[in-house]
C-alpha cells in the first residue's frame, strides 16, 4: 500500500448548484480517495482527501479542469493528518 497523504482543500467559482461535490466524490472514488466534500454557506466547497500522492496529485487536475458546468477559479490545499481506517468518500450535508 503506497503511503497515505491527506489534505484539506477548498474550491472557488462555479462549484455549487452544477453537480461539483459528486464529480469529486466520483472522481475520488475512481482514484481510491477516501474523505468527503461540502458546500459552504459562503459559495465554496471544502473537501479532505486522502490517498497516496500521485492520486491526489491527479484529483487535483482533475478538479481544476471541471468541466462544462464546473469552473473553479481557485483550488488550494492544505497538509492535514491521515486519518486511520477511512474507508469511504461522502458528500456531507
Amino acid at each position: 500500500m503506497a503511503d497515505l497523504v491527506r489534505y484539506f482543500g477548498t474550491a472557488t467559482g462555479t462549484v455549487q448548484g452544477v453537480g461539483f461535490r459528486m464529480f469529486v466524490q466520483q472522481n475520488a472514488m475512481n482514484l481510491g480517495i477516501t474523505g468527503w466534500v461540502k458546500n459552504m454557506s459562503d459559495g465554496t466547497v471544502t473537501m479532505e482527501l486522502q490517498g497516496p500522492q500521485a492520486a491526489i496529485d491527479r484529483l487535483e487536475a482533475i478538479i481544476r479542469e471541471g468541466n462544462y458546468f464546473i469552473k473553479v477559479q481557485s483550488f488550494g490545499l492544505e497538509v492535514r493528518d491521515v486519518v486511520a481506517m477511512e474507508q469511504r468518500f461522502e458528500i456531507h450535508y
